[in-house]
């Protein structure tokens, strides 16, 4: 890791999974097997997990990486979590400027298959996630031009991974609030 203590990994330009494919059904499957593995080997440390991200949404298109969620009492307390996801092929990638959640990508080099994101219970990262997920589940318009979106920029930037979180960072950010505004009416 570099003085900063922010891992190098976050900083790699090119990476194989920046590309956009059709929804594949069996995304579900795989990450409710390795969300069983994680609850297994963490136990009562998982307050919950969850798949999030675009692979959780059915008939959405999205880079083949599937995004998971597991919800601590305390993330700041990562000797309860680390180990066991490190024995389970996980690479923990440090982010000082992130210090409210925990990331751990596997495997831990590109191109990966999962990423894990380690947030408190009741957090605002937590809670962030989900509501994504389910406003797009829940607005197929959304979806669709989520995708639109994310296929544009791989067109336009390839296999740049970087490129390609700066130019869709804008687009996520007001879809963020549109969800949470949404989450905020349904729980009324």
């Amino acid at each position: 890791m570099s003085g900063s203590g922010r891992h190098p990994s976050l900083d790699d330009r090119f990476d194989l999974a920046t590309r956009v494919v059709e929804h594949d059904p069996a995304w579900t499957a795989r990450a409710g097997a390795e969300l069983a593995r994680i609850g297994a080997a963490l136990g009562s440390v998982a307050v919950r997990l969850e798949h999030v991200g675009s692979t959780a949404i059915p008939g959405l298109a999205a880079k083949p990486i599937i995004d998971l969620q597991l919800s601590v009492e305390a993330v700041e307390q990562d000797a309860f979590y680390r180990g066991c996801l490190e024995r389970l092929g996980y690479l923990f990638v440090m982010d000082p400027d992130s210090p409210e959640y925990r990331f751990f990508a596997k495997p831990p080099q590109r191109p990966r298959s999962f990423h894990l994101h380690v947030c408190e219970a009741g957090s605002a990262d937590e809670t962030r996630h989900t509501a994504v997920r389910d406003y797009l589940a829940s607005h197929r318009e959304e979806a669709e031009s989520y995708a639109a979106v994310k296929r544009e920029l791989v067109g336009r930037t390839g296999c740049d991974r970087l490129g390609y979180i700066a130019g869709k960072a804008r687009y996520v950010d007001a879809l963020e609030q549109r969800a949470l505004a949404w989450r905020r009416t349904i729980a009324g």
